[in-house]
Formats: C-alpha cells, sequence, structure tokens
C-alpha cells in the first residue's frame, strides 16, 4: 500500500477514500463538503452491512441445530440422517468458488441479492417438508447459494483500506456471532410449541426475506469506490453499487470495450477468464495459505463437533448446560472480533504473526481439553478456544486478500469457503473414527493437525513480511 493512496477507518469511516476525480450526483458537492459527512454515510453502510451479518447467522442459528432431530423424526436412518448432512458440505464445495467470482463480475448487489432469496426459498421449502424427500429438495438452494456472508466480505474488502480491513471483518464477524448467540434460544423456545420446526423455518424464511429488502435499500450511493485505486476496471467497480450507478456502468462498459480493441464478453465467459486466472495464483503462491485454512478448520470442527457428547461421557454435563456454554462462548468469540483492532496494533498490524499466535493457542488448548480431568479446566479451554479460533478465522481470511489482490476479492474468498466445505466433509469421518479409540481423541487429533499448519506456517514466515504481500502480489 503506497504511503498516502488511501484513508482508513480513521479518517473516512472505513471506507476507502477518493484520489481521483469522483463522481457525484447532482446536489450532492455541498454534502460531500461538509465536515464529517463522508465519514458518517461510510459508517452508516458498513453498519448496514453489520446489520445483514446478524440477521443471516441469527436466521440460519434458529435451524441449523434442529436439522437433524427433523430428519430423524421424518423417518430417516441415522445413516441416511449422514448422508444428507454431508450434502450441504459437498455443495458448498463445488459452489464457493463459483458463487464468489460471479460476484466479481456481476457485482456485489446483485449477487448478494440472489443469493439471499434462493436461501430463503430453501428454508420456505424446508418449512414445508413433510417427507426426506422433500427436506433433501429444501437442502439444494442453501447448499447452492448460501454464500451471503462470504460475498458481504467480499464487499467489505472492496471498501476498506488494506490497513483497516481485518480490523472491519473482524467487527463484521462480531455482529454476525451475536446472531449466532440468540438464534440457538429462540429456535429451541420455538421448538418446544407444537409444530414449533415448521414455526421456526418459516420465521428464519421471513428473517432472509427481511434481509433481501435491506440489501436492496442500502445506501449505495454512500460507498463511493475509486477504481484507480483499488485496481478494479470500470465495470466491475462500478458494478458494485446499485442502481445509480447502472447508467455509469453501461456507459463505461462500450467505452471500455473500445479502447482495448475487444468487444464485450458475456458474464460467464468473464467468470472462466477469472478462475483460469486464479487458478495459477492459487496453486502456485497461495497453496500454504488454503493449506492452513483447512487443517485449522478441520482442528476446530473436530473439537466442536464431539463438545456436547465428550463433555457428556467424560464429565456427566447434561447437553442443556453444554447449549449455556456454546452460547457462552459464542459470545466470547464475538467480542474477540470487537478486540481485533488493539490486537494487530499490538501486532504492528503483522496479521501472520497474529494467526501464528493464535494457532498454537489453539493447539495448546486443544491438548490440555484432551488431557483434562476437571470441568473447569474445559470451560477455561472452551473459553480461550472461542477467541482463538475467532482471531485465526479473521486472520486467515485477511491474508488470503492480501495475498490475491483486489481484483476478486470474491473469487479469493469463494475458494476459501470451498476449502472450509472441505473441511465439512472430511472432519465428521475423522471425529468417527477417533471416537472409536477414545472420547479424548478428537480434540487430541484438532492439535495434531493444528501442529501440522504451525509448521506450514514458520516455513512460509519470510514470504509474509512487511514487504512479503507486495512481493507475493507482484508474482
Amino acid at each position: 500500500m503506497e504511503p498516502g493512496g488511501r484513508r482508513g477507518l480513521a479518517s473516512a469511516g472505513g471506507l476507502a477514500s477518493a484520489t481521483g476525480k469522483p463522481r457525484q450526483e447532482p446536489g450532492a458537492g455541498a454534502e460531500a463538503r461538509a465536515p464529517g459527512a463522508g465519514a458518517l454515510r461510510a459508517r452508516r453502510f458498513l453498519l448496514c452491512l453489520y446489520l445483514v451479518g446478524f440477521l443471516d447467522l441469527f436466521g440460519v442459528s434458529m435451524v441449523v441445530p434442529l436439522l437433524s432431530l427433523h430428519v430423524k423424526s421424518l423417518g430417516a436412518s441415522p445413516t441416511v440422517a449422514g448422508i444428507v448432512g454431508s450434502s450441504y458440505g459437498i455443495l458448498q464445495l463445488f459452489s464457493s468458488t463459483l458463487v464468489g467470482c460471479w460476484s466479481d463480475v456481476v457485482g456485489r448487489r446483485s449477487s448478494l441479492l440472489v443469493c439471499i432469496l434462493f436461501s430463503a426459498l430453501g428454508y420456505l421449502i424446508l418449512g414445508a417438508s413433510t417427507n426426506v424427500f422433500l427436506f433433501v429438495l429444501a437442502r439444494v438452494p442453501v447448499g447452492i447459494f448460501k454464500h451471503t456472508l462470504s460475498i458481504s466480505r467480499a464487499l467489505l474488502s472492496d471498501l476498506v483500506a488494506e490497513k483497516e480491513r481485518p480490523l472491519v471483518i473482524g467487527q463484521f464477524n462480531a455482529a454476525s456471532g451475536v446472531g449466532f448467540i440468540l438464534g440457538p434460544m429462540v429456535g429451541g423456545y420455538l421448538t418446544e410449541l407444537d409444530g414449533g420446526f415448521y414455526l421456526t423455518a418459516f420465521i428464519c424464511f421471513s428473517v432472509f426475506i427481511l434481509n433481501a429488502g435491506l440489501v436492496w435499500l442500502f445506501p449505495w450511493r454512500d460507498a463511493e469506490l475509486t477504481s484507480t485505486e483499488k485496481g478494479l476496471p470500470v465495470g466491475k467497480n462500478t458494478a458494485l453499487w446499485g442502481k445509480t450507478d447502472c447508467e455509469v456502468q453501461e456507459a463505461a462498459a462500450p467505452c471500455q470495450s473500445r479502447a482495448s480493441g475487444k468487444p464485450a464478453r458475456p458474464p460467464w465467459v468473464e467468470v472462466a477468464s477469472t478462475l483460469r486466472d486464479m487458478k495459477s495464483l492459487i496453486f502456485s503462491e497461495m497453496w500454504d495459505i488454503f493449506m492452513v485454512r483447512l487443517m485449522m478448520a478441520v482442528a476446530a470442527m473436530l473439537y466442536y463437533s464431539n463438545f456436547v457428547v465428550g463433555l457428556q461421557e467424560r464429565f456427566g454435563v447434561r447437553p442443556r448446560a453444554a447449549g449455556y456454554l456454546i452460547s457462552y462462548s459464542s459470545a466470547l468469540g464475538a467480542l474477540a472480533g470487537l478486540a481485533l483492532g488493539p490486537i494487530l496494533r499490538l501486532y504492528r498490524h503483522d496479521g501472520h504473526a497474529v494467526l501464528l499466535h493464535s494457532s498454537a493457542l489453539t493447539c495448546v488448548l486443544l491438548l490440555l481439553h484432551a488431557a483434562t480431568h476437571t470441568v473447569a479446566v474445559a470451560v477455561l479451554c472452551a473459553s480461550l478456544l472461542a477467541v482463538s479460533t475467532a482471531v485465526g478465522r479473521t486472520c486467515i481470511t485477511d491474508l488470503q486478500l492480501a495475498a490475491g489482490g483486489a481484483q476478486a476479492s470474491g473469487t479469493v474468498i469463494g475458494v476459501g469457503q470451498s476449502v472450509t466445505a472441505v473441511g465439512r466433509i472430511v472432519a465428521p469421518l475423522l471425529s468417527g473414527v477417533a471416537q472409536e479409540v477414545s472420547p479424548c481423541g478428537p480434540p487430541s487429533l484438532g492439535a495434531v493437525l493444528a501442529l501440522v499448519a504451525i509448521f506450514i506456517m514458520s516455513l512460509n514466515r519470510p514470504r509474509y513480511g512487511r514487504g512479503g504481500r507486495d512481493k507475493l502480489k507482484s508474482e
């Protein structure tokens, strides 16, 4: 990042400032020159995006904990229920990269609206599922299009300065985490009512429709992104913002085509071209980032997938108390997102060092959880693990975006989600095998995987020093 090239959150409320000749709406000049007006408008847009993240996880977390119980109530055997549960991860594996790349081409607003509406359709079908076939059918649109949080993070990456990106993404994760805290409580209460699951699914559908309305009414003109500053073509850049910029996009595309001497290409050709460009970058320069993400994701999933069962078998903790502990841990994870700013300042914005140390802490805590014989130590480990994993998720996303560049942030995040989807498929299998050996098997195996991730990060640390990011991008 060039010195003085853009302002961060402190000067522009989180949005990257314009350095060229910004496009202004008629009558907007006086408002733009008003003291603090730009920062206020920028903060308003970010708050709207945080609200979308909160509502998204609030709706989802009402339903997801109840899915296994509902599919079994429909007559599915445990094997069939496991296959149905894995289908979501398989769909996410193939759709994450495609949807992320698609959002780079058609723009964040259109892709975000489509993903929210199709996810709402999935939960509506889920609310009407009276047999296993309808249940499986309901999971298809959700598995393909449930990438609203990924697109929102890509949008944040488009808007904020690179130095402030981990802080803003951490705040977004914190807002989403609050929804994950409240959702299970509401869903658990509604389930006890007559026909509670169907009511919960319909409320989730309504929340997604509300989210679509919020995205449609977003103050998109408050988010002015400079194409020369972020390195995006004009057509792609203006596609990020709403209806007020459609005329600019339509006018800019022909000019760009004439300037390059090439005809405008259809969206699917742009998607294929972007995927080809990203393939060489991912497999040659970013393999270690995605390998670390996979190792740490599987390590965390091994711990959380058997958390309730492990506490019950090892310490006699009832599922109800374990549920309260999960909500408590989620609250700590949300607070960790808010505390990421001071942590980054302490590390002088060295995201790789933060990720390395948070992964080391995760490894130690998983080993301690596997070896402990007291509930108090298990609770302490759960508390600190919520913090370390929340910090690690934000830092690994920032490293992906820093290495991939601004031109395809949606694609980079989509590939990262595909890697996580692989973890969702692999983790249940590894967890079952480790559980056969010992109730302490899953966290112990998670600690081994975290140790592998630490080893990979230590070997590649020189690439992510102060000059490493710019060097990686230039490669």
